[in-house]
């Protein structure tokens, strides 16, 4: 694994779940990594957490000001930016087509696509001025596959990993590398935000969801056990470092093997469970006509 130490990154939502994990693992690489989110004691608590290398900015990733500040000011502290992770976000609004709420909608995109746009944006500049650079775009298996996240979140992950391609195709010809990952469902406080306990509590209870995943992936997931932040932390440091220096434009899903198709386990099954009512009607039908 290569060094990284003397490089600079920024991850946005960086002050819990899969963005302080991410950051965690960078600043023990030896990486200066700025943290933004929007809670300001949560990110400086984080950022004490983890350490001297580790710093935070306040940012709302739906101002775009905001997020030209973030990329502005820490280049202009730390001489250079390597590293752009694109992963503030929250858990979209739950509900059918005939109840959405169009602003919530908006609001999702606004943070999600827009929010990821405004740091590809900005981040350019001075990775171009340097001729390199990598941004990771947070994705979701949601964004692949219906039925796994609110239809705006879905939808916002599907632009984001059209986004994604996009830069990619642009800036690689001039040294900036842009890939996503997709996390399928990862106990975080995310889930729990969702019906609106309080952020910090639903940090703290995250844990307790790890039984209820185990229970409900069983028959999608074909790695048999619950997936980590620190799983998906571990390829966005490597998407973000010169190991991956030949890898633009992708997506890499984090998720178990739930893209790839059903456990073959699970499939045996239920074929064994057909086999078993066909033999059971044949014998019905053998009976029947016997009579």
């Amino acid at each position: 694994m290569s060094d990284l130490a003397g490089t600079v990154t920024i991850v946005t939502g960086g002050t819990s779940g899969l963005g302080a994990e991410t950051a965690a693992l960078f600043a023990r690489r030896g990486v200066t990594v700025v943290i933004a989110g929007r809670r300001q004691e949560e990110g400086e608590r984080t950022a004490a957490r983890l350490g001297p290398s580790v710093h935070f900015h306040r940012t709302d990733v739906a101002r775009e000001t905001q997020v030209r500040e973030l990329v502005e000011s820490t280049h202009d502290r730390f001489g250079r930016l390597d590293c752009l992770v694109n992963n503030a976000g929250g858990g979209g609004t739950p509900g059918p087509v005939g109840e959405l709420d169009l602003d919530a909608f908006a609001e999702t995109l606004a943070v999600h696509v827009l929010g990821m746009a405004a740091g590809i944006k900005y981040a350019a500049a001075p990775m171009l001025a340097q001729g390199s650079g990598s941004i990771v775009n947070v994705a979701s298996v949601g964004g692949s596959v219906a039925g796994w996240t609110p239809m705006d979140y879905s939808v916002a992950k599907a632009g984001v990993l059209q986004l994604t391609r996009c830069a990619a195709v642009e800036l690689g010809e001039r040294g900036i590398r842009v890939n996503s990952v997709s996390p399928g469902p990862i106990p975080t406080g995310i889930q729990l935000k969702l019906p609106g306990t309080d952020p910090a509590l639903a940090e703290r209870a995250a844990a307790s969801l790890v039984p209820l995943f185990a229970a409900g992936l069983r028959p999608w997931q074909a790695i048999p056990r619950v997936g980590d932040p620190a799983d998906v932390a571990a390829t966005i440091a490597w998407l973000g470092g010169p190991d991956s220096s030949f890898v633009t434009g992708q997506d890499i899903a984090v998720d178990g093997g739930i893209r790839a198709g059903r456990p073959a386990s699970v499939s045996v099954a239920d074929y064994a469970a057909l086999t078993t009512l066909t033999d059971q009607l044949a014998e019905h039908v053998v009976g029947s006509e016997r009579a």
